[in-house]
């Protein structure tokens, strides 16, 4: 793929699919096969294996290659593969590496987790990633409200194969200067809080979001993207309401149940089990009847 065609594949709803678990804790592969048929057949082309809402934290190294191998040989010749890289330099470089070689065009590299991240450090950091892999497309997942938007054109300055971002800061004002001060036409912004951050973010300049809510209901995702596409914001407020409540049990309590929301309303639907991984929990029996009445609203 080229680097447009990466980007294109970036403006749009970049799918993160949940990583399902068997009754032994084990990775249940085909519940896996089955969501990610599901997207594919609800008309979903770019998906992020080893993103936040597939558990990446709680997966070991055997299971993200694994996770990513079968994601890729399900999105073959339908959709893009925007594979979740991270931890140390090595394991990203390695983990990306991986990915070109099984059919993966582009890495979404997650923020750094250190409790010490120096600006210089933060584009370093991804400089040895983004170099190791100059076919590859490279999306930095911003979650620091700190950085400035001059450090990721100096990052892009240095490796023309950063092409994208997803900004993951709740504040769709400071979005807007970081996005301006960095280069509005130079990367694809996805809006990373998903739909709910969305037409506010889209009216700053991002071009496509990411989303958990897809691996429920693709058909809410892709007709949010498709008025926000066209400029009709009453009709993608009208999607905003229909998931509001869905997206405000995944918010809550610093988005603890961010996961946990998603795979209890794919449980509901009979999709996949609920089970979770620490330090994920699964949610309160009232919690629980209130996500099947919400799928239940949608007529999925």
């Amino acid at each position: 793929m080229t680097y447009e065609t990466q980007r294109a594949a970036l403006a749009d709803v970049v799918a993160i699919p949940v990583t399902p678990f068997a009754e032994d804790g084990s990775l249940d592969r085909a519940a896996h096969r089955g969501i990610l048929r599901r997207l594919l057949d609800g008309g979903v082309r770019t998906l992020t294996p080893n993103g936040n809402t597939g558990e990446f934290y709680a997966l070991s190294p055997q299971e993200r290659c694994a996770v990513l191998e079968l994601t890729a040989a399900e999105a073959a010749g339908r959709a893009s593969v925007l594979a979740g890289v991270g931890h140390d330099v090595p394991t990203a470089v390695a983990a990306a590496r991986h990915a070109g070689e099984h059919g993966a065009s582009m890495v979404m590299v997650h923020q750094p987790v250190h409790p010490y991240v120096s600006d210089a450090g933060w584009i370093a950091y991804h400089r040895a990633i983004a170099e190791a892999v100059p076919e590859l497309g490279v999306v930095p997942y911003l979650r620091d409200a700190g950085l400035p938007g001059a450090r990721l054109a100096e990052l892009a300055d240095a490796c023309p194969n950063v092409i994208g971002v997803k900004y993951a800061v709740p504040d769709a004002v400071r979005f807007a200067g970081f996005a301006r001060d960095a280069g509005l036409d130079r990367f694809v912004w996805i809006a990373g809080l998903a739909e709910s951050y969305a037409p506010s973010y889209f009216s700053a300049g991002a071009t496509g979001f990411t989303s958990g809510l897809v691996n429920v209901a693709p058909s809410l995702s892709l007709r949010m993207i498709e008025a926000l596409r066209s400029g009709d914001h009453p009709q993608a407020m009208k999607v905003w309401e229909q998931i509001r409540r869905f997206e405000e049990l995944r918010a809550a309590d610093g988005s603890a149940h961010n996961v946990t929301v998603v795979k209890e309303a794919l449980a509901a639907l009979g999709l996949c089990r609920r089970d979770v991984r620490a330090p994920s929990s699964l949610l309160p029996d009232a919690e629980r009847a209130e996500v099947a009445a919400i799928v239940a609203g949608w007529s999925l």
